[in-house]
């Protein structure tokens, strides 16, 4: 699994979580994320709410194109993202393929840098 190949797919309907092996391999691309309590997590730092803000409605965008939604936790000058599947594991959720989608599209936005 490379970064290229996760910024130019697209979330589809997933009813399979991702292996173990899939989620090794994705975590060394997203190399900024971890896998807490089932979920993929990274948190942000910003020099301000503005930059926050600014954050928080991009993620919202690839949200919205991708159909697929993340939990945000935000504050001041910090967001944290969590993904998860709901669908996969027979409604038990995980993470999914769709999730590294998402995590790799987020990492590219060029606020997420300030």
């Amino acid at each position: 699994m490379k970064r290229d190949q996760l910024l130019s797919a697209s979330c589809r309907h997933l009813t399979e979580a991702a292996t173990q092996q899939q989620l090794d391999e994705a975590l060394a691309v997203l190399s900024d994320w971890s896998c807490i309590d089932g979920q993929l997590q990274r948190q942000f730092q910003f020099a301000d709410y503005h930059h926050t803000m600014a954050f928080v409605n991009a993620v919202a965008e690839i949200a919205n194109s991708e159909d697929h939604h993340p939990e945000m936790v935000v504050g001041y000058n910090r967001c944290t993202v969590r993904y998860s599947t709901h669908s996969v594991n027979q409604g038990r959720g995980g993470i999914s393929h769709n999730d590294f989608i998402c995590a790799a599209k987020i990492d590219h936005i060029p606020s997420q840098r300030a």
